[in-house]
Parts: structure tokens; sequence; C-alpha cells
């Protein structure tokens, strides 16, 4: 799936992968899908809980080396 923006939050600790992730989707229209790539093991779990408490819809998570990778696509 192609994603409209990227955010990198590699090296940022919770919560502010998901803080900048919330910020960048407010920017965008509804449909756009948001790539957000981050080192913290800990924002697998709470994108999930994130997705099901804004009505984002979680698409896509991988796990890439040290790299977790989730797609959101914006409600």
């Amino acid at each position: 799936m192609q994603a409209h923006k990227e955010l990198d939050a590699r090296g940022l600790n919770c919560p502010l992968p998901i803080l900048k992730a919330k910020k960048a989707l407010a920017d965008m229209t509804s449909g756009q899908v948001l790539r957000v790539i981050s080192t913290d093991a800990g924002s697998v779990r709470d994108f999930q809980a994130f997705a099901k408490q804004t009505g984002n819809e979680l698409v896509e998570q991988q796990t890439v080396g040290g790299d977790h990778i989730t797609v959101l696509k914006r409600r």
C-alpha cells in the first residue's frame, strides 16, 4: 500500500511515536495512509491501542531488523 506520508520516529521512546503520528494524521484527509517507522518495541502494542481508541484503521504492522513499521489509514 502506498503511503501518503511517512514519519520517521526512530530513536524516540513512548509516547513520542504516538504523539507524532497523531499530529501527522490530524493534517491528513480521510482515507490517506501514514507509514510510521519506530525503534521502540512498545510502539507495536501502543499503535494497536491507538487505532482502537481513535477509529483510525491499523492496516499493517511488521518488524524489519530493529525497525517497527506501522501503517495507519486516517478515519
